[in-house]
């Protein structure tokens, strides 16, 4: 028997043994829980059952005797009428609390008592409809004082002496009541460090064990994922014991197996990858610049402007050439400033009236490489979320400088500028691939471009004073 359960656990899975160790703890401390919260149950209510009699016996008996016979005095002496009278009323009202305490008390010397409060009770319903006959008759006074001195009195009496002694056995079954639960507390506290040390007993038993055939194996399977991470792939797993850990054992193997296959599939896919990722990037070029320009030329052809029509046309034929390049993804900064002039030159022809332009870059950057279409971009946002939202002319300058081995190109504008809270959602929005405004995607797209073609610490940042305008700086290698 004992060997079958033996090999019953070393079979189980994980769960079933975490499982198994909980029941053996919780079986025996949840039994004794339920053990003590009943008795203590069953003791503090009828602690509080005697309570509430001794209470309401107290009341009745103290109140009753008195007020009964004061009340009939006034109804014999005429002070109240039967209609004012509340004698019927208060034996009603004796007579719920006697039912009352007929459901509190558990002694039975107690409900005798209780059944003779009820006789008495009964016998001055009787004196009382005596003594309204009488007072119906004629008020005889006599026969009414009689009845009050002889029978109602002593009936009284006779309730308030039962009703003593009845408090006075409820308040001795509560001091039995209190010794017992004394007793009981005091074997419980025996009881309960006789439970605890068993159940300490079997804790440290299986927290040693279970845990033990738990974690062996799952040891053992990262002694071989430690000797994988290291690159070491000529590794294999041998875990016996546990079916989850023979699952990983076996999966593990696989994974090692299925690793060796593809490492040169995911180094090519990477390259790809990238490679895709760029030309997506690259592809995302606003088409509303052509559509507006073209709309622009429309504009001055119907006004009679051959040379400014001319001049336009030369400068979007230009500004496409560079823009296409025979294909290649890297142009020379060379290059790049004459493909953003042309794009400056055009929209100059349409916001002449507010927009100036200069490019002052020396010509030692002019054979640093860039991606294409990385200035235009720029451009175009200092002009349509800086100039525009300005009164008056404003200036776009492109600036260049060497730091060392990088190259730097300053696109700054005199705009409208960014508050300090608009600043920082716009940083995070260029190191963040999940942003959704396109002003921001565009310098997204221009700062992933860079860096991958030429690494993490290459890319555009950004810096604006609000009212004063804003700053974009592109650094790049210099080769």
């Amino acid at each position: 028997m004992r060997k079958k359960i033996k090999e019953l656990y070393e079979h189980s899975t994980l769960v079933a043994k975490i499982r198994y160790s909980y029941l053996c703890l919780l079986v025996p401390f949840v039994l004794f829980l339920i053990f003590c919260f009943y008795n203590l149950w069953n003791n503090n209510r009828r602690y509080e059952d005697m309570i509430n009699s001794s209470v309401m016996a107290s009341q009745f008996s103290l109140d009753f005797q008195k007020d009964f016979d004061y009340e009939t005095y006034l109804l014999i002496v005429g002070n109240k009428t039967l209609e004012e009278s509340s004698l019927h009323d208060m034996l009603v009202e004796a007579d719920d609390i006697v039912a009352g305490l007929e459901e509190l008390t558990e002694s039975q010397e107690n409900l005798k008592r209780l059944t003779s409060v009820k006789k008495y009770l009964n016998n001055l319903e009787t004196y009382i409809g005596r003594i309204e006959d009488n007072i119906r008759e004629g008020n005889r006074y006599e026969d009414n004082m009689e009845i009050w001195e002889n029978d109602v009195q002593i009936v009284t009496s006779l309730v308030g002496d039962t009703m003593s002694q009845y408090i006075y056995y409820e308040i001795r079954g509560i001091q039995e009541s209190r010794q017992q639960y004394q007793d009981f507390f005091v074997n419980m506290i025996r009881f309960s460090i006789i439970a605890f040390t068993l159940i300490l007993v079997l804790f440290l038993f299986l927290s040693y064990y279970i845990p033990l055939s738990i974690t062996s194996p799952i040891r053992r399977l990262t002694q071989v994922t430690d000797q994988v991470a290291k690159g070491d792939l000529t590794v294999r797993s041998d875990v016996t014991g546990g079916v989850e850990a023979q699952v990983l054992s076996d999966s593990l193997n696989t994974m090692i197996d299925k690793i060796n296959e593809l490492l040169e599939q995911v180094k090519t896919e990477q390259i790809r990858l990238r490679k895709a990722e760029f030309e997506l990037l690259q592809s995302q070029i606003n088409p509303h610049f052509l559509y507006n320009t073209l709309d622009a030329i429309v504009w001055l052809a119907e006004a009679g402007e051959q040379k400014k029509v001319v001049s336009m046309v030369g400068s979007l034929s230009d500004f496409f050439r560079i823009s296409l390049n025979q294909g290649q993804d890297i142009l020379d900064v060379k290059e790049e400033l004459q493909h953003v002039r042309s794009y400056l030159e055009i929209q100059q022809m349409r916001y002449q009236d507010i927009l100036q332009y200069e490019i002052c870059v020396p010509e030692e950057l002019n054979h640093c490489q860039i991606p294409k279409i990385t200035l235009q971009p720029l451009v175009e946002n200092a002009l349509y979320h800086g100039i525009k939202n300005k009164r008056g002319k404003g200036m776009i300058r492109i600036e260049g400088e060497l730091d060392g081995e990088d190259c730097i190109l300053l696109i700054t504008d005199n705009g409208k500028g960014m508050t300090p809270e608009r600043l920082e959602q716009v940083r995070k929005g260029i190191r963040n691939r999940k942003v959704r405004e396109t002003d921001i995607y565009g310098l997204y797209n221009v700062n992933e471009r860079i860096r991958l073609n030429f690494g993490e610490n290459y890319g555009i940042t950004i810096t604006s004073t609000y009212g004063e305008g804003t700053c974009v700086t592109v650094r790049l290698p210099q080769y």
